[in-house]
């Protein structure tokens, strides 16, 4: 090390560490990340790229399938590669519940569960090397909302903004409420008081995320919902666009479509998983509602509001899933208006109900029918960008270019990833308006208009 901190974790020493950060999974993880990049950056440290030969490194691992363990494992691994003598620390949902796994891997300095990890920055200096801490909770009782709070987002145009944390439902495939424990809430004023910060600072554009968004508020006394926190942010428009992560279709009510119709600042795009499109797959599954329920809803969202983008999860290859299920899944996908899919070969999460299952598929299956599943992902991508050939879309102008033609990309409001012909860098981070001009397959181009 090349220098420790005081108790206090604010000595100046503090300024010649390095430390890095690598981050698996979602959203949530992704946010966390940033907050406790930036709760070092406030202590001194010194943050650089995970590659890097650092002082300490961070893992903020995933545990939603068998191959993102593997993945967090070999990050780890690589970081004492870089540098053996380092810190290494392991945080997120593996670490949550998987701690003395992660402790057979030589060289783990701390592994540290979801109610730790906000002690991490203050923990790190009085590490010592060849002690093996272990900081895992039982998360289920934790009520607190974690403290950490990102406001910066490198090479992101995008701001995310994590307002709800934990899951109450339970799914019989699903490992994380056992690593997020239960459903906990940013309280209201919070989020709206860190959402005009965001939009001072320059973001015009905020993602809502959560392990379950949906069930923003009902921990509170009284209850509230995200429909409320929604009206009251539409009211202050701190920011130019809103995002939604993703929602369940149990949560989209009417007064949800009604407002996403009328909103000036909701972006028209939703992630609704569904996850199989057969009955008594949902019903093993525990997903409470019918593939006529499923299919009714969208119907009924694309009525209200005909641009809107509809994303969807699907898991191939569930306990139980026979071909006829599997098809049963294929055709009600097939006749949704969806604009793009996410699918997941089934993974046996050791510990869920759907682990000792009966009936289990193959991985040879799970494999052939996933492709099957992403090759109709890609066709109704590509029937979702046709229809708005020739049209105008409102675009969020990136950093970032398209690597074969060094254009500059975008994001519309319903989520098509645009690149613009005529893009120059002063246009970065401010949305536009752009022609459509040519769509091949699912790539999307199109000319900034003129004012």
């Amino acid at each position: 090390m090349t220098g420790l901190l005081e108790e206090d974790g604010l000595n100046r020493e503090s300024l010649s560490i390095k430390a890095a950060i690598a981050t698996l999974g979602c959203k949530v993880n992704q946010y966390e990340s940033e907050g406790l990049g930036e709760a070092l950056t406030r202590r001194g440290y010194t943050m650089v790229p995970f590659s890097s030969v650092a002082d300490c490194y961070i893992i903020n691992t995933c545990t939603v399938t068998a191959r993102t363990n593997y993945q967090s494992r070999q990050i780890i691994r690589k970081a004492i590669r870089n540098n053996p003598e380092a810190v290494i620390v392991v945080t997120g949902c593996y670490a949550q519940t998987a701690p003395a796994e992660i402790a057979g891997i030589p060289g783990v300095t701390l592994i540290a569960g979801h109610a730790e990890k906000d002690q991490i920055p203050d923990l790190i200096a009085r590490l010592l090397k060849e002690r093996l801490e272990i900081r895992v909770g039982d998360i289920g009782q934790t009520r607190q909302f974690s403290s950490l709070a990102a406001t910066r987002f490198k090479d992101h145009t995008r701001a995310f903004l994590k307002i709800q944390d934990g899951c109450n439902a339970w799914c019989s495939y699903c490992i994380i409420p056992s690593a997020r424990g239960r459903s906990r809430s940013l309280a209201e004023g919070s989020v709206l008081e860190q959402l005009a910060h965001m939009g001072r600072t320059g973001y015009r554009e905020v993602v809502l995320t959560g392990i379950h968004l949906g069930a923003y508020g009902q921990d509170f006394s009284p209850q509230s919902s995200l429909v409320d926190l929604l009206r009251k942010v539409e009211e202050q428009h701190p920011v130019e666009r809103l995002r939604l992560s993703s929602i369940e279709p149990t949560e989209i009510s009417d007064d949800f479509i009604a407002l996403l119709r009328q909103s000036a600042l909701l972006c028209p795009h939703l992630h609704i998983p569904l996850q199989s499109g057969d009955d008594s797959i949902l019903t093993r599954m525990k997903r409470h509602y019918t593939t006529s329920f499923f299919k009714d809803l969208l119907e009924k969202l694309c009525r209200a509001i005909p641009d809107l983008a509809i994303g969807i999860d699907v898991i191939a290859g569930f306990p139980g899933e026979g071909e006829a299920a599997f098809e049963r899944t294929v055709e009600l996908i097939e006749s949704l208006p969806v604009a793009y899919l996410h699918v997941f070969p089934y993974s046996v999460r050791p510990g869920t109900p759907a682990a000792a299952m009966p009936d289990q598929v193959s991985p040879d299956e799970k494999k052939k029918r996933a492709e099957i599943l992403r090759t109709l992902g890609t066709r109704k991508r590509e029937a979702f960008a046709r229809r708005f050939h020739g049209r105008s879309l409102r675009v969020l102008v990136e950093e970032r270019r398209e690597r074969s033609s060094g254009l500059r990309k975008g994001f519309s409001g319903n989520y098509l990833p645009i690149l613009m012909t005529n893009a120059d860098a002063s246009q970065v981070n401010q949305l536009v308006q752009v022609q459509i001009e040519n769509i091949d397959g699912t790539r999307i181009s199109g000319r900034i208009m003129t004012p």
